[in-house]
């Protein structure tokens, strides 16, 4: 299968802009926010949602200038939620690198947050679409509702499937989703191109946060940047975690572990609580609901256009629903 390198190569250049328009939007006089920003900016990432900008922007009329304007503010969106992530999962390391609160603390960390929110809001005036503003700001409502429903369900193991899906759709689905929708309006494509494009881009984000999770569980510390078992360590109870209670042999073996955890407030070794949740059929059944997503979103591209885009679309969303990084 094609990594993201080869997917990717076709936009190469045009990653590159993104890239340097990122380091100019959150450069600062102020030397603090200039350093912890650029330790950020230099972690780098997958760069999944302007790529999805790039892409979708192909479907209408493509100008990199403009479609910069949307893809930076969107990627500086998920960077300053990160940090904001890390402060309150106690993160140590993101992509095998040092967190901003690790490096220097967690008030340093949740103004850097804020600040490269700022820079992602000061990106996208130059936008002349009042849509695109109001699509944005109310994602990033839903986003902070999501974050703050994980927080309510850590440990709570008596949740539902269903809470679990809504909460990874504000939480990650969305800001994928208007990466395509935004891409396609900015570039004046037709509103039946960008609505198809959102459909798209939410099943592709079920799908990667799934796949997020599952890694979690059987990655290695190497493959995903952060030790395994992270989740459960802060109380986040995950769909092949979910799906395993399933077994009503195996729910009390886990809720025996998830009490454990709990009252050493993840302080300690989770290896037998993986080991159950890897011999059980949790992780398959979760792999399995992500591919169901995948499939799902390359069938909403059926009426669009075909091209280069479509194509590259298609190659994106097949890596991300077996990624193992």
């Amino acid at each position: 299968m094609k990594n993201l390198i080869d997917i990717y190569s076709r936009k190469k250049k045009d990653i590159a802009a993104i890239e340097k328009t990122l380091e100019e939007s959150v450069y600062s006089d102020h030397a603090m926010l200039r350093e912890t920003s650029n330790h950020l900016l230099k972690a780098g990432g997958k760069r999944i949602r302007p790529v999805f900008v790039l892409l979708s922007g192909e479907f209408g009329n493509y100008q990199l200038e403009t479609m910069k304007r949307v893809a930076v503010p969107l990627e500086l969106i998920h960077m300053a939620s990160l940090v904001h992530d890390d402060v309150i999962d106690d993160a140590n390391t993101r992509r095998g690198q040092l967190t901003v609160r690790s490096k220097w603390d967690n008030r340093i960390a949740m103004y850097t947050g804020d600040y490269i929110f700022a820079k992602a809001l000061g990106v996208i005036t130059q936008i002349h679409k009042p849509a695109v503003h109001q699509i944005m700001s109310k994602a990033i409502v839903e986003m902070s509702i999501g974050e703050m429903e994980q927080i309510r369900f850590f440990f709570h193991s008596e949740q539902t499937i269903r809470d679990y899906l809504l909460r990874i759709r504000r939480k990650t689905a969305l800001l994928i989703a208007i990466s395509c929708q935004l891409g396609a309006m900015a570039a004046d494509a037709p509103d039946w191109i960008s609505n198809k494009l959102y459909g798209f881009g939410y099943n592709v984000g079920m799908a990667f946060q799934i796949r997020d999770d599952i890694l979690d569980l059987i990655g290695t510390e190497k493959q995903i940047g952060k030790p395994p078992g992270s989740d459960v360590k802060q109380g986040n109870i995950t769909i092949p975690v979910l799906f395993a209670m399933q077994d009503p042999a195996l729910k009390p073996l886990i809720l025996a572990e998830l009490d454990r955890i709990h009252k050493l407030d993840g302080q300690t070794d989770v290896s037998t609580f993986l080991d159950i949740i890897r011999h059980s059929e949790g992780i398959a059944m979760a792999d399995t609901l992500s591919q169901k997503y995948i499939d799902k979103a390359i069938a909403s591209l059926d009426k669009l256009p075909n091209g280069q885009a479509k194509k590259d679309l298609i190659e994106v969303a097949h890596f991300i629903g077996n990624r193992s990084y």
